[in-house]
């Protein structure tokens, strides 16, 4: 229901958009992608607290059905999600298209430690992790540098439990056509700062459910 919500609002946003951009009376045609994550790219990074070794868990499977970003308050360890986009193919987002606008809609599976009371705030960063094969240094923000980078307003709090959380990434989409990315890539973890423990969970499910819990990128472009 919530998605049907988003492309209804992001239909009226190209109605609107369409009318003020148009050309002697006549409308930009504009269109809207809506690219579910690639389920085998799509992984987590864990550091260790102690030890700072990192473990690496990349594509979905029958017993790994989500991902996770934050720092979990049983282990300290700290974990950061990696979601690829692909925009090529039949439903992407052509090489040479001006982006309107982007969002990236994903489903909170749980939130640890439950019940929180505070929030926990989180940063998506534009990355490439081309070929798409996550390895320990992805982790790192200077070794994998942001390329574009946003954060969610207002931070993840229990109330955001169990639904979408949508947030507008169409800068990072921006940055990512201007560079001429094949695949629009997010690194998804605990903000800077504080470093508070708060774990949150991204369902990333290959179920039958997938086209409405999985994570989702929709681009209005022309």
């Amino acid at each position: 229901m919530k998605r049907l919500i988003l492309a209804a609002l992001m239909g009226l946003t190209i109605l609107i958009q369409a009318g003020c951009g148009n050309d002697g009376g006549r409308a930009q045609p504009t269109f809207v992608a809506q690219i579910l994550s690639d389920s085998t790219s799509d992984g987590d990074i864990a550091r260790d607290s102690v030890t700072s070794v990192f473990t690496v868990i990349q594509g979905m499977s029958p017993s790994v059905q989500s991902v996770f970003a934050g720092i979990d308050p049983a282990s300290g360890a700290e974990y950061r999600t990696f979601l690829d986009f692909p925009l090529t193919g039949t439903g992407g987002v052509p090489g040479n298209a001006v982006i309107l606008s982007a969002f990236l809609d994903i489903v909170i599976s749980s939130i640890q430690p439950q019940p929180l009371s505070g929030t926990i705030p989180i940063r998506i960063d534009l990355v490439s992790f081309q070929p798409p094969t996550l390895v320990g240094t992805d982790f790192d923000r200077t070794l994998q540098p942001a390329l574009a980078t946003t954060t969610i307003i207002p931070p993840i709090s229990q109330s955001d439990f169990g639904g979408h959380v949508t947030v507008d990434v169409t800068g990072l989409m921006v940055e990512a056509q201007r560079l001429g990315l094949l695949n629009f890539q997010v690194r998804i973890l605990r903000d800077l700062g504080t470093a508070s423990p708060g774990l949150v969970e991204i369902n990333d499910t290959t179920g039958t459910n997938r086209s409405t819990l999985a994570p989702l990128l929709q681009v209005t472009y022309f």
